[in-house]
């Protein structure tokens, strides 16, 4: 509003400054009158002159100087109603064409946020700066992968030979996809696939494969293991490792190997279905003591059951793998006096 009376002020004393300055540039016979005959005769003595004209002021002097007296009453003196009415409507009638204005000036994306900065974003790997020795300190909920105390894998040793009760698998011919999600290969499969163990219903979610084998048993190490992973309905975890070494084929994992996708974090639906009872030994004795995840989070409370037989793979069914993941091991874990049962 103070800018709209400021503008006011200015108009006015515009307009009584052009008024004054067009009454200075008037002709002289406009601004005097006439002299008279009688005087335009008479004469004046040589030596006197007559007195000099008094100089005219400026009249844009006197336009700033009024100007300033105005501009400080402006600020001095109380609001004028009638003053405010015009100011009110000039910026009335103005505002469309602000709005206009400010609607042409294109208005400018707030810049993307910048995506946060971890010491630890690295993704988690077998090898390099995400590599196992990281895992712990990679995020909050990986830090079981360095404080646990009860991790996997372990090299079996020692186990202690007791009554167990083989385990009970109930697998049939099932529906599977394959899917290849940048750590391993992985199968998921339909369900209605399951395994008893100490009067508990665990049902096969996935299995996956790792090269070389992380168990161990007696210090030795195998050229493959696959890990059947199973869960409850409280959401406990039985893993099942089928270890695997060089010998002649094996048709499931041929299989498997057929519907491999071409693209990682692709998953292919086959269009066979899996025999998962081909993949065991025929021999089905097995270690068993609690672990853990052998991959981030590394979650612990896992009942694992290690099959002492292994089971013949190919070099050439090695070698599919091995292109994809020369190394998908974890390192071995301490066993810290853990319990390790072996069945008869």
């Amino acid at each position: 509003m103070a800018g709209m009376r400021t503008r006011f002020v200015l108009v006015a004393l515009v307009a009584i400054g052009m008024h004054a300055t067009a009454a200075a540039d008037a002709p002289a016979s406009e601004a005097q009158p006439e002299a008279r005959p009688a005087e335009a005769k008479a004469k004046v003595p040589p030596e006197v002159r007559p007195p000099a004209r008094a100089e005219m002021p400026d009249p844009m002097d006197r336009l700033r100087e009024r100007l300033a007296e105005k501009l400080g009453a402006t600020k001095a003196a109380p609001t004028n109603p009638n003053v405010l009415r015009v100011a009110a409507r000039a910026e009335a009638e103005a505002a469309p064409a602000v709005a206009a204005a400010k609607a042409a000036v294109p208005k400018q994306k707030p810049a993307a946020p910048k995506p946060e900065q971890h010491a630890h974003a690295a993704h988690w790997s077998y090898e390099g700066e995400g590599g196992p020795a990281s895992w712990g300190a990679m995020k909050p909920e990986f830090a079981k992968c360095a404080s646990g105390t009860r991790q996997s894998p372990i090299d079996i040793r020692e186990g202690i030979k007791v009554q167990l009760d083989p385990v009970p698998f109930d697998y049939k011919p099932s529906a599977f996809r394959v899917i290849d999600n940048g750590h391993t290969v992985q199968v998921n499969v339909a369900p209605g696939n399951s395994i008893e163990v100490m009067g508990r219903r665990y049902e096969l979610a996935q299995f996956h494969f790792h090269r070389p084998s992380e168990e161990r048993i007696d210090g030795r190490q195998f050229d493959m293991v696959v890990h059947l992973v199973h869960k409850d309905p409280e959401g406990r975890l039985a893993v099942v490792a089928v270890l695997l070494e060089r010998g002649s084929a094996q048709p499931v994992v041929q299989k498997i190997w057929n519907n491999l996708p071409l693209e990682k974090g692709e998953e292919v639906p086959a269009r066979d279905t899996l025999d998962l009872e081909a993949l065991l030994p025929s021999e089905r004795s097995y270690f068993t003591y609690m672990g853990s995840l052998t991959t981030p989070p590394c979650s612990e409370g896992v009942l694992w059951m290690v099959m002492k037989q292994p089971v013949t793979i190919s070099p050439e069914q090695i070698g599919i793998f091995a292109r994809l993941y020369p190394m998908n091991a974890r390192p071995i874990q301490s066993a810290a006096g853990r319990l390790i049962k072996e069945s008869n």
